[in-house]
């Protein structure tokens, strides 16, 4: 008697005939799971019993908190577990649409109302007002290092720079490609260790925008008020990847902010540009399609593909922002990790030394060097043998780099405290 089919059914040949052989070069191995009962030459139906319901509906996974690592990487960086252990339980079958996120057509409801209140919740995070456009993007900030002067200016305009790290060195000499860029400090020679005051800073009157890097991740170079543009009708533009909603910042100052998602918010992949509306739809002829602001903002970042998967878990980082409290109580939690974290350096009686003036240290990420650099290279191993990880400074620089984004949590930078004061008695 034929047995009945479902939409759940599994139709068999027989599998030892010859169809159902796989070419020897593929990795995988010929289906035998049936071959220890004996099977007639005819077609055969099984039942699949799983349904999405029943998946949902197992127990959750304990949580990763003993098993995970502190990582102090500079980026790709920590995402809050919580966030993560929200997109493991929604990876297979997200919200009952029986896809998951990385499945979904960019233009789909599911997925427009994903990035639409991936926006919204970004936009009460920084308050930012209707005259900004928020652009969800690609190609990291080092692509907006082009974007910006092709879409704010001609050729032959003048741009200022103040230049307090290597991000900032590198955004400058892009820019020359595609304007007429004005170098106005520079910390170079002071091997990047601070800010200067604005008023002594000799800006064009004629500049388009003044650009600064907000946060300098590899020397640890944080501004903690922004200069203003001397020319009335120039704009101040800011890379702030990462230090991006790590603290309240005061948008309308800005023309443009820009940030690779991969420090704060998310993972890499996405790129979020906030720009003036008024600023948008002057793109220089030779602007490639998938740098003029106007394309994207016209379609509401849903030109192409969009890294979908992406701008999801940044809602998910922004949803978790919104539930501590928003962007003030963030930057507590962030100025007593940061304070601990340089405690332990400065009353190391030199053991540890942080190079960057103190005025101007991040609260993201912390740069520091041994008096004896010959234990670096042990403190890094010894870390890792704790569950530490990411320490080794940026190459560029040496020495050691604790990056202690908004996931950090105290008890890594806790941890990573006594691991530094029982590394100084041991090598002291």
């Amino acid at each position: 008697m034929a047995m009945a089919t479902t939409p759940h059914s599994l139709l068999l040949q027989n599998p030892t005939q010859p169809h159902h052989q796989l070419p020897k070069t593929s990795i995988f191995k010929p289906f035998n799971a049936l071959s220890r009962f004996t099977i007639p030459n005819r077609r055969i139906s099984i039942s699949c019993a799983a349904t999405s319901t029943q998946i949902q509906d197992r127990p959750p996974l304990p949580s990763h908190s003993q098993e995970r690592l502190f990582n102090f990487a500079a980026g790709p960086a920590i995402l809050p577990e919580n966030v993560l252990l929200k997109a493991q339980s929604e990876l297979y079958n997200y919200r009952g649409s029986g896809m998951s996120v990385m499945e979904m057509s960019h233009r789909g409801k599911e997925f427009l109302s994903i990035i639409q209140k991936a926006e919204s919740d970004l936009r009460i995070l920084l308050e930012i007002p209707d005259e900004y456009a928020v652009l969800f993007l690609q190609g990291g900030a080092t692509t907006q290092f082009a974007a910006i002067p092709l879409n704010l200016c001609s050729p032959s305009d003048p741009v200022d720079f103040l230049v307090t790290g290597s991000w900032g060195d590198k955004a400058i000499k892009e820019a020359k490609k595609y304007c007429n860029p004005n170098l106005i400090w520079s910390g170079k020679s002071e091997k990047y260790t601070k800010i200067p005051t604005f008023e002594g800073l000799e800006q064009n009157p004629d500049a388009k925008y003044l650009h600064i890097c907000a946060n300098e991740t590899i020397h640890g170079v944080e501004f903690k008020n922004y200069p203003t543009p001397q020319n009335s009708t120039g704009i101040l533009v800011a890379d702030m990847s990462s230090n991006f909603c790590s603290k309240p910042v005061d948008v309308s100052k800005f023309g443009v902010i820009y940030a690779g998602a991969q420090k704060n918010v998310g993972p890499s992949g996405v790129t979020i540009v906030i720009i003036r509306k008024d600023l948008i739809g002057n793109a220089q002829e030779q602007t490639p399609v998938m740098l003029d602001y106007k394309i994207h903002a016209e379609n509401n970042s849903l030109y192409n593909t969009p890294p979908c998967y992406g701008i999801y878990m940044c809602g998910l980082v922004f949803e978790d922002l919104l539930e501590q409290g928003g962007l003030k109580e963030v930057e507590k939690k962030n100025q007593k990790k940061a304070e601990i974290l340089y405690n332990a350096i400065d009353e190391s009686n030199g053991f540890f030394r942080c190079p960057v003036e103190k005025s101007v240290r991040s609260l993201m990420n912390v740069p520091f060097t041994l008096e004896k650099s010959e234990l670096e290279g042990e403190f890094v191993k010894e870390a890792a043998k704790e569950k530490m990880v990411q320490l080794k400074g940026h190459r560029s620089v040496g020495g050691m780099r604790a990056s202690i984004y908004n996931a950090m949590p105290l008890a890594g930078v806790e941890k990573l405290v006594a691991f530094m004061k029982d590394f100084q008695a041991k090598h002291a």
